[in-house]
This record gives C-alpha cells, structure tokens and sequence, in this order.
C-alpha cells in the first residue's frame, strides 16, 4: 500500500485550522508543520492563480515520504505547481523567506508536537511502548540525543527540565533516580528509562505520566521552546495585514506562548498601552475561545484529544 498523509500521519482539526486562513486566490500561505503533508495538501488543494505554499520540516522521514508522494498518484501537477518543500526547523522561517524573496505573507499554519509517525516508528526512541535507543531528535543529522542528556546533564538541570517541560511534580526524585542508575551504567534504551522511572508512578497514572517524562525529554532534546518562539516572532513579522495565523498546540507550555503572542504580541504576555490605555497589539484574535476537536475526531485519533487551535489575524 502506498504510504500517504492520511496513513504517515493523521492530521489534526483539519478543516478547521486551514478554513481559518482565509485563503485567498493568489495568496502565498506557509505550513511550518509539514509532517505527513496533510494540511499542506488540504491547504493546495484550495489554492488558485499564482497562489504558493511553503511547507517547513527537518525530519529526513517527513521529507522522504513527500518525495514518495509527489513522485505517485497523490500527488499531482496542480500540487507540484504551487509547492516549495523547505527542508529546515521552522525557528528559521523568516531566514528562508528572505532566501525565496518574499516579504510577506497571508497565512501560516502550525500543527505542534509530534506526528504519528514519530510515535509509531520503533526506531526513534518517542514512545515508551518500544524498546529503542534514546534518541528522539526530529532532525537526525544534527544535535544532541535523549541518551546524552540523561547521561551528561547535572541533577539540577535534569530536575528542571522534568519539571518545566514535562510538569512532572516528582521532578527531583526522578533526577535523582537517573544520576544513581547511571552511575552503575549508561541510560541507552528506552527500556533503560522506563525501568528507572517505572517505580515513582502508581500503576494507574504510569503511562500518563511516563508520557509527560518523554515529552519533557523531546522538548530539551529538539530545543522546542525556542524554535517556537523565534518562528511566532518570525511569523508575526512576515505575516501582513488581515493575514491569518492558524496554530494547534497540544500542551499548555506552547499553548502559553501561543496564546500571548496572539494577545499581546510578545512570548511573555506583556500588556503594551498607548497613550489612551488601549492594549497594542499586532493581532486581533479570530477566536477568543478555543477549537477542539469532535468527539467523532477523539474518537478516531487519540492524538487529537489535548489539541487545541488559536487564530489570529494581523492588524
């Protein structure tokens, strides 16, 4: 069977996110979430004219499924046409659209977090369900593995990162747990992990918290929070007037930061005023409540049940 979005990667609210572009004929629009091309496709398959679409992603995986894809049936010329495939972490989003002379554009879409497919391939070391190495970095070229940092980093700094990143309230005595184990030998599978971890959990919230420890894990080792931040400040910069930008986050440490810089304009969240006492901001919200999905689509796609889409059009 022919790998395609729909089985490499289910995407999330999909009508929903790329409706609240408002895409219009001729717009240049940027997925910085490329993933398994789902909202990329969706997002071209309503593009007309001299219309663009960038699709950000520096997962090798990510980018060798989409050549699969362009090179079959699922793909066809109206797609090639109107599609550029940029092969970088999205932090670099305004970089590359220097690269490309653009100046500005009407929407950008960010889908956050991890694919299925990272999930589900064995190799990777994202889930706890499969014994693999510690590896977990989107970009497999370049960086630091989840195994260095289990093996290199202080106690202090492991602490924070359980607890900033994974919000973990035993953050202390996990990292206390990790410096003993490996002091007796190296943390190098996930196995090696989850056997250090296992005995801190109660058995009836072991996988949502051996979950929050992964995550927390993923965010230091692909340096998430700051990739985030410099693309939303990318983004805000690049994006012109009535554009549109759609984001899908599925915690509540990029769901923050999302959040402020649609009501504020900065990562922080601080009120800026002018002389009157209006709130300046860049952005006017499209949405003051956020958009989860269905039941039907919970039901469906397990990953969609923490998701949650802001958008934001520019002033």
């Amino acid at each position: 069977m022919m790998k395609t979005a729909e089985t490499y990667h289910v995407p999330v609210l999909l009508h929903e996110s790329v409706d609240a572009l408002n895409i219009t004929p001729g717009g240049i629009y940027i997925d910085v979430t490329f993933g398994g091309g789902g909202h990329s496709r969706e997002i071209l398959r309503r593009l007309q004219g001299n219309a663009h679409l960038f699709s950000f992603d520096q997962d090798p995986d990510a980018e060798a499924n989409m050549i699969k894809n362009m090179q079959g049936e699922t793909w066809g010329q109206h797609e090639r046409n109107h599609f550029t495939f940029v092969r970088s972490n999205f932090r670099y989003i305004k970089n590359w659209m220097q690269y490309y002379e653009v100046e500005r554009v009407d929407g950008i879409l960010a889908d956050l977090g991890v694919s299925s497919h990272h999930f589900d391939n064995e190799s990777r070391g994202f889930s706890f369900r499969f014994d693999a190495p510690l590896d977990m970095r989107m970009n497999k070229r370049a960086g630091i593995t989840a195994a260095d940092i289990l093996n290199t980093y202080d106690e202090e700094r492991l602490a924070d990162i359980f607890f900033l990143y994974g919000e973990l309230k035993s953050a202390r005595r996990m990292a206390s747990l990790v410096m003993k184990a490996r002091s007796e030998r190296p943390l190098l599978t996930t196995q090696d992990f989850i056997h250090v971890a296992e005995p801190l959990f109660k058995r009836e919230r072991e996988k949502k918290e051996m979950a929050k420890l992964f995550q927390a894990l993923r965010i230091e080792v692909n340096h998430e929070m700051d990739a985030l931040k410099e693309m939303l400040l990318g983004a805000t910069q690049l994006l012109k007037p009535g554009g549109r930008l759609s984001v899908i986050t599925y915690h509540s440490l990029e769901d923050r930061m999302v959040k402020n810089i649609m009501k504020t304009g900065n990562i922080e969240g601080k009120m800026q005023q002018d002389f009157f006492g209006r709130i300046e901001t860049p952005y006017k919200l499209v949405n003051n409540k956020v958009i989860t999905p269905d039941n039907d689509e919970q039901e469906s796609n397990p990953r969609s049940r923490s998701a949650k889409l802001r958008i934001a059009e520019k002033r």
